[in-house]
């Protein structure tokens, strides 16, 4: 069974058209019924585990959020970013490009996260 569903309800972001999800069944800290933030598509948050986007927070194009992650806020995924594992990404952050949020990290504040990184329990890595 499905965990979410895209809804009606719609924003245009960036010239793009992003759906507010809502939960299906109780998992984590959600429960059915509950909304959440936006995607643009059902690619951009996995079915399985305990994911979830929050509030106003939105994962689009590329992005990918999956496992136990929690995105929050005004947050934004985005590009080909990956957010992963029990990472929180909250506030007013932006994860995009090749990035890949994963472990226990936490992007928090007014972060940017983007290029080609790789955040792990906190600890930015840069690679070239």
């Amino acid at each position: 069974m499905k965990k979410y569903e895209l809804t009606n309800e719609t924003i245009n972001f960036e010239n793009k058209k992003l759906f507010r999800i809502k939960a299906l069944k109780d998992f984590g800290n959600v429960k059915a019924g509950d909304l959440g933030g936006y995607v643009e598509s059902e690619n951009n948050l996995s079915q399985e585990n305990n994911c979830w986007i929050y509030e106003n927070a939105k994962v689009y194009e590329y992005a990918i959020v999956f496992d136990n992650v929690e995105v929050y806020g005004n947050a934004r995924v985005f590009g080909n970013a990956w957010v992963l594992g029990d990472a929180r990404v909250s506030g007013d952050d932006v994860v995009s490009g090749g990035t890949i949020v994963y472990g226990d990290a936490k992007v928090y504040g007014d972060a940017l996260v983007f290029g080609n990184t790789q955040e792990n329990k906190g600890e930015r890595k840069w690679i070239r």
